[in-house]
């Protein structure tokens, strides 16, 4: 297995996350923005340059952009809809996706980083109205309830990992049940993750801490991947 030589997010990056937490104005990060450059940019770059390429050895097809407006959020914040008119995000956000373009429409890996922890994980925290009806057509599907399952079943075993996107408290409208994955009718998402500690991320074998957890979580996304991005019409 490679070993990455991404040492680990340095003291900066803490420092200007702290920084922004408490100075969410724009002065500050523009008094800061070498901080901003040596913290947040360049060593997100080169942890999406080191960490996507490994992310193939569990899904072959995803894609990264170690760039801001690829694989990094920018810091902005859209405050146009917002009561919350803070103009920057106090934490920093990647996207690993599949798909010809970048979007939240197909599950991918996740990554947040904060002064106090890592978030990270993989699959999809809203689906669409088409891919939904898919979603609960597979959910009653007898073959693909129960590869549903054991993809949970599989990610629950290997560790202390959060399934996630149960919205609804009843079932829509049309659905019963007595189906074996029954309760994920109650779901507009699915997705699976975990948190650590912020210490974490400034260790030398960080990407191979993330690939762990990442290969953990895969199995309920690639189900996602399977069944609805494109596959829904393909049960026997």
């Amino acid at each position: 297995m490679t070993t990455s030589s991404f040492p680990g997010f340095p003291a900066a990056t803490f420092e200007f996350l702290g920084g922004i937490a408490e100075h969410n104005d724009k002065p500050w990060f523009e008094a800061h923005r070498p901080l901003y450059e040596a913290g947040y940019v360049e060593p997100a770059r080169e942890f999406v340059a080191a960490l996507g390429p490994r992310l193939r050895e569990i899904s072959p097809s995803v894609q990264f952009e170690p760039k801001v407006n690829g694989s990094l959020s920018r810091i902005n914040r859209d405050i146009r809809f917002s009561k919350n008119k803070t103009p920057y995000k106090t934490h920093l956000d990647l996207w690993f996706w599949h798909g010809d373009r970048k979007g939240w429409d197909t599950p991918g890996f996740w990554f947040r980083l904060t002064p106090e922890k890592v978030m990270l994980g993989s699959g999809m925290h809203g689906l669409e109205k088409d891919q939904l009806e898919a979603f609960r057509q597979s959910v009653i599907h007898p073959r693909s309830a129960k590869t549903l399952l054991a993809a949970v079943a599989a990610t629950e075993a290997a560790g202390p990992y959060q399934v996630g996107g149960k919205t609804r408290k009843q079932l829509p409208r049309g659905y019963a049940a007595d189906g074996v994955a029954a309760d994920y009718l109650l779901y507009e998402g699915l997705h699976t993750g975990i948190d650590l500690p912020a210490s974490a991320a400034r260790e030398a074998d960080f990407v191979d801490i993330c690939l762990k957890h990442y290969a953990a979580t895969w199995p309920v996304s690639k189900w996602l991947l399977d069944e609805i991005a494109g596959h829904q019409d393909s049960r026997d």
